[in-house]
């Protein structure tokens, strides 16, 4: 994988500062889930009832149009195809499973089984990036789902086929979204949101379709639902997926899969709070069970390679992480073009 060159005499202070660095990523990219995790409360509180298809096609469309419009730029060449991809990827299939899953599952159920998510970026990751497999990969996928499900599982959860393989298929093309986007990085000249509003445009263009022909439109809009929609469309989408994408630049595929963990822990803090909904002694352990996978799946940088930096300035990187992540995507220069 290509990565920017680093400048003569930068290799110490440069390694000194990438540990910040990373956690500010970090912390940043956090804020997208986070986001997410209040969809739930929105969507109960302020849009129509029982059209999730309409609040997600109304979720990403808007905001992708207007990022293409202020962006003046549309994909050229390959990115065609690309933008396609990822776009039906990371937005309309993976809406489109995660409402069906929402369907057919108790919301803690299908929490649970998106969970999975984490498992599938690390296989893809080994397929299509390069990385290898760790132990603390696999102990932070396990405890990070263990988490979840003593966060939002209930006693008499129950289980449906339907609502499983949706769960499934849109932990898996979120998983392969990611992993694409960090594979391909994005073009040369092309800006963040403008790429963000790309995909977002790609993915309500697919689920505007399938929502006239399944949900149609409500006969009457208030204006809570307007809020609802402007909030979904303005931060659930074009601010959110832009610090996404941003993290998925900056950090390795894995580590940005495990924010995602902080969705349904922010929906349960949510609840709790505005909703009055009670926490017992088993979400608290699931909450700190979340939180800790989050802290173990980030990228750390390597004390040696810091060191290696000292003494030999003009061949190490700044920005190298420790062995068992991946090293940040630079825009326009991901793993093959």
């Amino acid at each position: 994988m290509s990565t920017a060159g680093t400048p003569a005499g930068s290799g110490a202070p440069g390694a000194a500062a990438a540990g910040p660095r990373l956690a500010t990523d970090s912390l940043v990219t956090a804020l997208a889930p986070a986001v997410w995790g209040s969809t739930y409360l929105v969507t109960t509180e302020l849009l129509p009832p029982d059209r999730p298809l309409l609040a997600a096609t109304a979720r990403a469309l808007p905001a992708g149009l207007i990022l293409v419009a202020l962006g003046r730029t549309l994909p050229r060449g390959v990115w065609w195809g690309r933008a396609l991809v990822l776009g039906v990827l990371n937005i309309g299939a993976f809406f489109y499973f995660l409402f069906l899953a929402a369907y057919h599952l108790p919301g803690g159920v299908a929490a649970l089984v998106g969970s999975v998510q984490p498992m599938f970026v690390l296989l893809l990751s080994v397929l299509l990036l390069g990385d290898r497999i760790k132990a603390v990969h696999v102990v932070a996928c396990l405890l990070g789902a263990a988490g979840v499900g003593l966060l939002v599982l209930q006693p008499d959860a129950g289980l449906d086929a339907v609502g499983v393989a949706g769960g499934l298929l849109a932990a898996g093309s979120m998983a392969c979204g990611i992993v694409l986007t960090k594979r391909w990085g994005r073009p040369e000249g092309v800006g963040l949101l403008t790429f963000t509003g790309w995909q977002l445009a790609v993915g309500g263009l697919v689920l505007t379709p399938v929502t006239l022909l399944a949900e149609g439109l409500p006969a009457a809009v208030t204006g809570a639902n307007l809020a609802g929609f402007a909030y979904l469309g303005g931060v659930g989408a074009l601010f959110a997926y832009a610090v996404w994408f941003r993290g998925v630049e900056r950090l390795p595929a894995l580590a940005v899969s495990f924010l995602g963990f902080i969705s349904p822990l922010a929906a349960t803090a949510l609840g709790y709070l505005v909703l009055d909904q009670t926490l017992g002694p088993l979400q608290m352990v699931g909450a700190v069970a979340v939180l800790a996978a989050v802290f173990v799946a980030q990228p750390r940088p390597a004390r040696r390679r810091a060191a290696d930096a000292a003494r030999h300035p003009s061949v190490t990187s700044p920005d190298s992480l420790d062995d068992a992540t991946s090293r940040p995507v630079t825009p326009g220069r991901g793993h093959e073009h």
